[in-house]
This record gives C-alpha cells, sequence and structure tokens, in this order.
C-alpha cells in the first residue's frame, strides 16, 4: 500500500494533468459545442442544399464593420428577403484606402443568437486570410439559405427578419520585416 506521503503528490499530479488537458481541449470543445446548437449566433456550414424551398420568407439584414484596417466593406444589397431552403449568394464590396497592402480576417455573428443553427453556410470568406494590395478592390461572396428546420423551433419560427453582422479585423501576417 502507498503511504499518504506519497499519494498526495501522486494525486496533485494527476489533478494537475487533467486540468492542463482540459485547458488546452476546452477551445476546440467550445468551438463544437457552438457549431452543434448554434450558441452565440454560430452558424452552421452546410455541404449540400436543402431539398424543400418553404413559402415563408425571412428578412436577412447585412451589418458591415471594419475594426483597425483601412478599408471600406459593405454588403451590395443591405437587405435581402429569402425563401426559407432556399440558396441565396450575397456580395461583399471590399476597398484598401491606403497605400501599403494589407490584410485582415473577417469574423460574424448572427442575431438573434437563437437563429444561428439555422443560418447555413455553403461558401463563405469568413475565417480566412484576405489581402489586399494597396488601392486594391475586391469583392467577396457568401453563399447560405437558411435551414427548413426552423419552422419546428417555437423559438425562431416567427421570426421576420434576422441580422448577420460581419467585421474585418487586421491581421499582423502582412507586416514587412
Amino acid at each position: 500500500m502507498i503511504e499518504k506521503k506519497k499519494l498526495t503528490p501522486l494525486v496533485l499530479a494527476g489533478i494537475f494533468v487533467l486540468m492542463l488537458g482540459l485547458s488546452y481541449a476546452a477551445v476546440p470543445l467550445y468551438e463544437i459545442f457552438c457549431r452543434v446548437t448554434g450558441f452565440g449566433g454560430t452558424t452552421q456550414v452546410a455541404n449540400k442544399a436543402p431539398k424543400i424551398v418553404l413559402d415563408k420568407v425571412v428578412s436577412v439584414r447585412f451589418d458591415t464593420n471594419v475594426n483597425n484596417l483601412p478599408w471600406d466593406f459593405k454588403a451590395k444589397s443591405n437587405v435581402m428577403d429569402v425563401k426559407v431552403g432556399q440558396v441565396n449568394k450575397i456580395e461583399f464590396e471590399v476597398s484598401n484606402y491606403s497605400d501599403e497592402p494589407t490584410a485582415g480576417v473577417a469574423s460574424f455573428n448572427v442575431s438573434p443568437s437563437s437563429f444561428g443553427k439555422y443560418y447555413s453556410k455553403l461558401g463563405c470568406f469568413c475565417f480566412e486570410k484576405q489581402e489586399l494590395k494597396a488601392g486594391e478592390k475586391a469583392t467577396y461572396v457568401m453563399t447560405f439559405y437558411l435551414d427548413p428546420e426552423m419552422v419546428n423551433d417555437a423559438t425562431v419560427k416567427n421570426l421576420e427578419d434576422v441580422t448577420m453582422s460581419y467585421t474585418f479585423f487586421s491581421t499582423d501576417y502582412y507586416k514587412q520585416s
């Protein structure tokens, strides 16, 4: 039998290793949780379009912001009325108005946040580094649909409009040494 004096440090070391492992696993586990539940307005990534299009129409508003970048960023259309289940494309125009190359990464959220699990993207420029040369303009496209399953959820089935908000954040990757 192990003595108490030897057992206590072993137990404490085991707890330390367990806590260290959980701290490394927290971020990926949280991301999985958000993607599965739509928590915090996290949208879904889809591989194929739904097989049904409903007559229900929802207005999708697009809000664009820039944080610490010399860019203009806007949606070509601020509002789209879309049928639930129908595949839609929205174009975003981005311009670098500085005299240097810059790079940014776009993140997003959906409001109300309970709607995130029904906003499905088939294609998006978000979370990918986008680089623009001095004075360059670009068009980025997002392809999405609203999941028909939303009509079975009492918390969102009566929604008539949702907001998709994008923010481009600066990256340090473009800085020259």
